[in-house]
């Protein structure tokens, strides 16, 4: 695919605010995407450029930041399409957005994911072909990790247990942060904000190998949801005026969905009809994640063979002659 990667850094976001790119209304020849750091989103990007390169003739560049960085470069038009914005992770952000303007809704990917705090089943439930004893049988929602600090303990600092959180340039880091205290699990637990979502993939996998106990934040869709037996932890029914205040409930119900520059409906109209029909689910997006890791493939390889799997999904998107040029382009 032609592609070029440009990195957009957290200590660049005054510039770009100085600099805008002065996006404008005009046709534009090259689109340029959104890459905030995880595997499904890079998927979801790799399908639709396949589409819009090979269906609608379109270069395509791929931006790569944070998602604090990457929202604001959608903003000022130097990103045009986010393929998935997990909008009530940013809800304050993304509410103003589209309520001034600068941004479009164009779809919702999809609405059927989960997040929270995560652990194998096997604490729960043990593991009998493992030979795996279940060392917390009562354990069934977040505020139960109180009676078990000594279960999952922090190996730098024995005297408590340790949450793996997010990555700690994710927003979502500081939402589980508040939870912890909120919930007074600070007072036995250390929260662990890793570096990266590689960093909680790594922690998870040792633990998991070796049948150990682990707590920590994950999200569906994910080939780490589909491809471990996990289990996300209970919390209170969400409530919109308690979250605001303490994150003290179950995390909101996140639409995540694909976003447009203000300009972008008119520089690329047939695109901007593509994406407005586009539409997966949890499942559909791990299915792809699912051969990424299986195969140990990159990003554009699952699009290409999740495209070869659900012709009938993605074909509904497009008009039949676009259809018939990417189909071409897979063979």
């Amino acid at each position: 695919m032609r592609k070029i990667y440009m990195f957009v850094f957290t200590s660049m976001l005054l510039l770009l605010s100085a600099c805008s790119s002065g996006a404008s209304s005009e046709s534009i020849k090259v689109i340029k995407f959104a890459d905030a750091g995880w595997d499904s989103i890079r998927v979801h990007n790799s399908i639709a450029q396949l589409i819009i390169e090979e269906g609608y003739g379109y270069d395509t560049d791929v931006t790569v930041g944070t998602t604090a960085a990457t929202v604001q470069a959608l903003e000022q038009g130097d990103v045009n399409v986010y393929m998935e914005l997990w909008t009530d992770n940013i809800k304050e952000v993304y509410e103003k957005a589209i309520e001034k303007g600068s941004i479009v809704k164009a779809s919702t990917n999809f609405d059927d994911n989960t997040q929270g705090l995560y652990v194998p089943t096997y604490v729960i439930e043990g593991d009998a072909e493992r030979g795996i004893e279940p060392v917390a049988p009562d354990l069934k929602t977040v505020e139960d990790l109180a009676k078990y600090p000594e279960v999952f303990k922090d190996p730098e600092d024995t005297s408590k247990g340790r949450i793996v959180g997010a990555p700690s340039s994710w927003v979502v880091s500081e939402h589980l942060a508040t939870k912890v205290e909120t919930y007074g699990l600070d007072d036995k637990f250390n929260y662990l904000a890793p570096g990266s979502d590689s960093a909680i993939v790594a922690s998870l996998a040792g633990a998991y190998k070796k049948g150990e106990p682990w707590v920590g934040y994950y999200w569906s869709p994910t080939w780490v949801t589909a491809g471990y037996d996990l289990t996300l932890l209970e919390d209170h029914p969400y409530d919109e005026e308690v979250w605001e205040e303490n994150k003290g409930t179950e995390f909101p119900p996140n639409d995540v969905v694909i976003a447009v520059h203000k300009d972008f409906p008119n520089q690329a109209k047939e695109v901007f009809e593509f994406l407005k029909n586009y539409e997966t689910s949890n499942d559909l997006t791990e299915k792809a994640l699912d051969y990424m890791e299986e195969n140990e493939a990159e990003a554009d390889d699952a699009a290409k063979w999740w495209m070869q799997e659900y012709e009938d999904v993605w074909t509904k998107w497009v008009p039949e002659d676009v259809a018939k040029k990417v189909k071409e382009s897979l063979k």
